[in-house]
């Protein structure tokens, strides 16, 4: 008998204020695919104190160890999926949450540009730290792997995942090494089961969507004064990270 391949396990590290929920409803979509929303957002929120909405709520739903998490994510895949794509908050990797755990997983990162990220946030986290913006741990983790395979590991835009929804996520699908399904394009409305418990404070816009929406017109971010000194930190990580961003093949793009 044939033994069946191991599974698939994508982490998927994004800053706030991002794509990275309806990134998640596009892998969801695929009938191969297993998908977590935030699973160390608990541990988070029980290290750092955070009093972020639905605190109690969270920290109830959630392992508060990473530790019972991360065994969890490495353990058996939901349903026996062959593939299982974890959607994960890159501030949530708090300087005590150990990493050997991660070395089984396909990384890859999704950045957004600072000022655009900072003016969102900053209307939620009015004194958002450089933490906040997860950019250190994404680069942190960025560089740990790309030693560790000797090649940098996929990096994505969410501005051009908006532009072009299928040539980005065929470019993410062959960096990972797993097949294009154009099931990734779109999705029905409304909550899923698979939602954090956070999904009705933060998710109301995604429940409405079927698609990518198109990005929004080109304009210059209103970012808080107090907020300069987290900008000018944040640019030279998001520009160490962009330089490895993933270009989406200029040839007639199907949904085959």
């Amino acid at each position: 008998m044939t033994a069946m391949p191991p599974p698939v396990r994508i982490a998927m590290w994004s800053g706030p204020r991002n794509v990275s929920t309806a990134l998640l409803r596009a892998w969801e979509s695929r009938a191969d695919t297993a998908v977590s929303d935030e699973p160390l957002y608990a541990a988070y929120l029980a290290t750092t104190g955070k009093p972020h909405p639905m605190r109690e709520a969270v920290l109830a739903s959630q392992p508060t160890d990473w530790r019972e998490a991360a065994a969890a994510l490495t353990g058996p895949v939901p349903n026996g999926a062959p593939i299982w794509y974890q959607k994960h908050m890159a501030h949530h990797l708090t300087p005590g949450v150990g990493r050997e755990w991660l070395q089984g997983f396909r990384h890859a990162f999704l950045i957004r540009q600072p000022a655009a990220m900072l003016a969102s946030l900053a209307k939620v986290l009015p004194d958002a730290t450089l933490e906040d913006t997860g950019l250190p741990q994404q680069v942190e983790l960025f560089d740990r792997t790309a030693d560790r395979l000797g090649h940098a590991p996929p990096v994505l835009v969410g501005h051009d995942v908006r532009a072009d929804p299928e040539g980005a996520l065929r470019a993410l699908c062959e960096a990972l090494d797993v097949p294009w399904d154009p099931a990734m394009l779109q999705w029905a409305p409304g909550p899923r089961e698979t939602d954090g418990v956070w999904g009705p404070v933060w998710y109301s816009r995604l429940y409405q969507t079927t698609g990518f929406a198109p990005p929004e017109p080109d304009r210059s971010p209103n970012v808080p004064a107090a907020l300069a000194p987290v900008l000018d930190a944040a640019l030279p990580l998001y520009e160490h990270l962009h330089a490895f961003r993933l270009i989406a093949d200029e040839r007639p793009q199907t949904a085959d």
